[in-house]
C-alpha cells in the first residue's frame, strides 16, 4: 500500500516532455507547464493546508533522468509558477485600475442623476411624477456603481488566492526521481 506524504505532489510520467506545453515556442528551460499539469498541481496544492510546506516530486523512468530536460525540470516548474504568480499580480493591478475608472464614472453618473433629479423636483415642486423620476434617477446612479463595488468587494479575492497559491508552488522544492526508487520508497 502506498504511503501518502503530507504536502507532496507526485507526478508520474514516462517522458519529461509530457509535463510541458508543447505549443509553447520557447526552448525547454523557458517553456511553461501543460495546462492539465498546471491544473492538477494547483488543485492538489489547493487541497492542502495553507501553512503546510509543499514539495513536487516528478517520477521518471531511470533512463530519462540523465537528460537535460529532466535535469532542468525543477527550474522549469518553479519558473512556470513564478510567471503564473506574476500574471495574477498583473491581472489584479488591471482589475483595480478598471475598478477605479468604473468607480469614477459611476460616481459622476450618480452625481448627475442626483443633480438632475433635484432640478426636476425644484422645477415641478408639487409634481408626483417629478419625485418618481428623481427616485428612478437615484436608482440608476446607484446601479452605475454596482460593478465597481463588485470589483472592490468580491472580484479581487480569487486573484489574490491564486497568486498566493502560485507563490507557494514557486517556492516548493522540485525533485526528479527514478520511478523504481519511488516505488521502493513508498513500499517502505
Amino acid at each position: 500500500m502506498a504511503r501518502r506524504h503530507k504536502g507532496r505532489i507526485d507526478l508520474r510520467v514516462d517522458n519529461p516532455e509530457q509535463l510541458l506545453d508543447m505549443l509553447d515556442p520557447f526552448p525547454f528551460r523557458e517553456r511553461g507547464l501543460d495546462g492539465d499539469v498546471d491544473e492538477y498541481i494547483g488543485e492538489r496544492a489547493g487541497e492542502m493546508a495553507p501553512d503546510e510546506p509543499l514539495a513536487i516530486v516528478v517520477h521518471l523512468p531511470a533512463v530519462r533522468l540523465a537528460g537535460d530536460l529532466a535535469q532542468g525540470l525543477p527550474a522549469i516548474v518553479q519558473g512556470h509558477f513564478e510567471r503564473q504568480a506574476e500574471r495574477r499580480s498583473t491581472e489584479l493591478s488591471r482589475l483595480f485600475s478598471l475598478g477605479r475608472m468604473m468607480l469614477l464614472i459611476g460616481l459622476v453618473v450618480l452625481g448627475l442623476c442626483l443633480v438632475i433629479g433635484q432640478f426636476l423636483v425644484g422645477l415641478f415642486p408639487d409634481s408626483r411624477l417629478a419625485e418618481v423620476v428623481m427616485e428612478g434617477l437615484i436608482i440608476l446612479g446607484w446601479v452605475a456603481n454596482w460593478r465597481p463595488m463588485e470589483i472592490f468587494l468580491f472580484d479581487w479575492w480569487p486573484l489574490v488566492q491564486e497568486r498566493r497559491l502560485y507563490r507557494r508552488l514557486a517556492h516548493a522544492p522540485v525533485t526528479v526521481v527514478a520511478q523504481e526508487a519511488a516505488a521502493q520508497e513508498t513500499a517502505a
